[in-house]
């Protein structure tokens, strides 16, 4: 699919820790959007303020700047490191600071991370709160497990993931703005482990 006009990508990382591999993973998927001529805007949850979420206090911190630069996407990649079976707790945070203005009608993509087995259930928890915010979640999603594996000195290894998180970064292009797949292929969800 071509690139008619510049799309900005917009990523979103959970992870607080120094050296991690979400943040790297996201980081190649916005540099595929890039190749693919997209804007692209990476958001370290670890550099904002966003206290606990209070809904009589909405703009605490950093929650207008994080609004804001999430409004501006076409496309948002929301990248997390899997704890306790469900996405970390700085993502979620930032999502309850955020609503139908940020999310309705805006392309998503989701990219998880473990440090065991597949991060199935942090992928099918943020995809079920994307959904709520009327978002359309990209059939496509990465999920990289045994993380410590499959990174060496900092980098990933596998060609098959590398291969996967490129994909999901052309596709948060190719994709943006639109509500479906036009002639869509059936979409695997979760790669089986081999």
């Amino acid at each position: 699919m071509e690139v008619t006009d510049s799309k900005h990508v917009v990523a979103v990382c959970g992870s607080q820790r120094d050296g991690s591999y979400t943040h790297r993973a996201l980081q190649r998927a916005l540099t595929a959007a890039e190749v693919r001529g997209a804007e692209t805007d990476f958001v370290d949850l670890s550099n904002l303020d966003l206290p606990l979420f209070d809904p009589d206090r909405t703009d605490a911190g950093d929650a207008d700047s994080l609004r804001r630069r999430i409004r501006r996407a076409d496309a948002v990649l929301l990248g997390t490191p899997m704890y306790h079976g469900s996405y970390s707790s700085p993502l979620k945070t930032a999502l309850d600071y955020c609503g139908f203005d940020e999310f309705e009608e805006t392309t998503v993509g989701l990219l998880a991370v473990s440090g065991g087995g597949f991060p199935t259930p942090a992928l099918e928890h943020l995809r079920s709160v994307a959904r709520e915010l009327d978002a359309w979640v990209l059939p496509t999603q990465v999920a990289i497990p045994d993380s410590h594996s499959a990174f060496e000195d900092g980098e990933l290894t596998d060609e098959g993931l590398l291969e996967r998180i490129d994909a999901l970064g052309g596709q948060l292009v190719d994709y943006a703005n639109v509500e479906s797949y036009p002639d869509a292929p059936s979409a695997c969800a979760v790669p089986t482990a081999d």
